[in-house]
Order: C-alpha cells, then sequence, then structure tokens
C-alpha cells in the first residue's frame, strides 16, 4: 500500500512538473510568434513605402527632406534587430511617414490621385494590423512574465530556460498628447 501512495504521489509530482514547464515554453513560444507577427506586418509596411515615396516624388519631387526621412527610417527599420531595437526603429519610421503624409496636404493633385488614395488606403490598413500584433505581443508578454514571476512557475524558468521577455514600446511623444479638435 505505501508503495501504491509513493507512485501516486510520484506520479501527481511528475505531472505537475511536466505541466509547469510545458506551459513556461508554450508561452514562451506565443511570444515569440507574436513577435514575428509585428515583424511580418511591419515588412508589409515597409514594402509599401517605395511605392508611396515614389507617387510622392512625382507630384512633390521638390519635397526631398520628407522622402529622405521616410527612406533614412524603412533602412534603420529592417536592418533592426531585437524588440527594443525594432520598437525605437518603428516609431522613427510612423513619424516619417506622418511627415510625408503631411506632406501630400499641400498637394492637391496628389491627394486626388487614385495610386496614391490607394497606397494610403493600404497602408492605414497595415498600421492597424501592426498595432493589433503590438497589442497582441504585448498581451502575450503579459501572460509570459505573470507566469514567470509567479509561483510556482518562477521555480521551473531555470529547468525551461525562460525569462521575461521586453513589452513592446515606441517611444513617441506626438502620440501621447490628445488629439485636438476643432469645430
Amino acid at each position: 500500500m505505501e508503495l501504491v501512495i509513493a507512485l501516486v504521489v510520484i506520479a501527481v509530482l511528475a505531472i505537475f512538473v511536466v505541466s509547469q514547464y510545458n506551459g513556461l515554453i508554450r508561452l514562451n513560444n506565443v511570444v515569440s510568434e507574436a513577435f514575428a507577427q509585428i515583424e511580418v506586418q511591419l515588412r508589409r509596411r515597409s514594402d509599401l513605402i517605395p511605392n508611396l515615396v515614389e507617387t510622392v516624388k512625382g507630384y512633390a519631387s521638390h519635397e526631398r527632406e520628407a522622402l529622405e526621412k521616410v527612406v533614412q527610417a524603412r533602412a534603420a527599420s529592417t536592418a533592426a534587430q531585437g524588440v527594443n531595437e525594432v520598437a525605437a526603429a518603428d516609431g522613427m519610421l510612423t513619424q516619417a511617414l506622418r511627415g510625408l503624409l503631411a506632406v501630400s496636404e499641400a498637394y492637391p493633385d496628389l491627394k486626388a490621385s487614385a495610386n496614391f488614395l490607394a497606397l494610403q488606403e493600404e497602408l492605414a490598413a497595415t498600421e492597424n494590423k501592426v498595432a493589433f500584433a503590438r497589442q497582441y505581443y504585448n498581451d502575450s508578454v503579459r501572460g509570459l512574465n505573470t507566469k514567470v514571476q509567479t509561483i510556482p512557475g518562477s521555480f521551473f524558468t531555470g529547468l525551461a530556460k525562460v525569462s521575461t521577455r521586453d513589452f513592446y514600446e515606441i517611444d513617441d511623444p506626438a502620440a501621447r498628447n490628445a488629439p485636438k479638435v476643432q469645430f
């Protein structure tokens, strides 16, 4: 009888250890996949930018500074590695795109161009997908970090070789300001 109880206790402990280990690995993989989705959407946005720049160039060739900022920011975003570096490059690219789209306001012919409107619409849709991917990533990181930092998960982080991950944060002071609405 004592042998059966000992075997049951060992089996329950083994199941508990395996479930904790697998839970940490699963959450770590979810975070990695979520970051990959951000990169997919950023690549999609990056692929749209040359077409947008060429379209604006055709109408506003003397707006060289805005165009160069977008091209430089795109290059930086494609070379970025890791969450913090990608987030910083993403913020720079977002600012540069805002500048480019602001330039378009001064050119009625450009704003009326079907090609420009289609690119702008596609870029807006991609920005929504990027925002969703960021939110999903941060939700996944929160889940992983909570598991890693709380008991009993914290006891198994070494075994699973899993640690907390960084949140995806963009340092964009303009995004923190409430927009002004005037009628």
